[in-house]
């Protein structure tokens, strides 16, 4: 199993990539996660896909397609998820060879330095699921309020988080398990 990870926030020091890389570290041996790099792919646009379509839009549609499930990483921007994931979705789910998200295991990862988690990101993301045919995991639900204090000075997440993501990603492979 291949489990494709995208994370929203482009920022060099983004804490929502601190999670996704102790994240990649939980998978059981014989599931292999990746990041997906979404940073070089431009916004949407209909135009780049006649006649010759735009590189880096062929390059992630057919990186996604290797993967069997996803994990997105967002922080909140606006009381929803960001621009880079939402040109993703759309990106990959108007290929005009076909989805590469259709029928596809997906969960969301938020965190934020606030309080809430960037629950709103969450469930906005969650809800865009639904129209491009990623199938959601319903339960657990991962929002990580106050994520600077999750992380030691050398970006070591800390047990008690570390153990809870282990948990999470153990019930999305099990949900992925269900689909693939």
């Amino acid at each position: 199993m291949k489990i494709g990870l995208i994370v929203g926030s482009l920022r060099k020091e983004s804490w929502n990539k601190q999670v996704a890389l102790t994240v990649k570290e939980l998978f059981p041996d014989d599931v292999e996660a990746n990041i997906i790099d979404i940073s070089n792919v431009p916004l949407y646009n209909q135009d780049l896909d006649a006649e010759v379509p735009n590189e880096n839009f062929r390059y992630i549609r057919e990186e996604v397609k290797k993967y069997d499930g996803f994990i997105f990483f967002t922080p909140e921007y606006n009381r929803s998820y960001t621009p880079a994931i939402k040109n993703i979705i759309d990106v990959v789910s108007r290929d005009p060879e076909g989805s590469g998200f259709k029928k596809k295991p997906a969960t969301v990862f938020s965190a934020s330095i606030g309080g809430y988690g960037a629950m709103a990101a969450n469930l906005a993301l969650r809800q865009a699921f639904v129209y491009v045919d990623l199938i959601p995991m319903q339960q657990p639900e991962v929002y990580l309020s106050r994520v600077q204090d999750l992380f030691d000075d050398d970006k070591i997440m800390v047990e008690d988080t570390r153990n809870f993501l282990k948990k999470c990603v153990l019930s999305f492979v099990e949900h992925a398990k269900l689909i693939i």
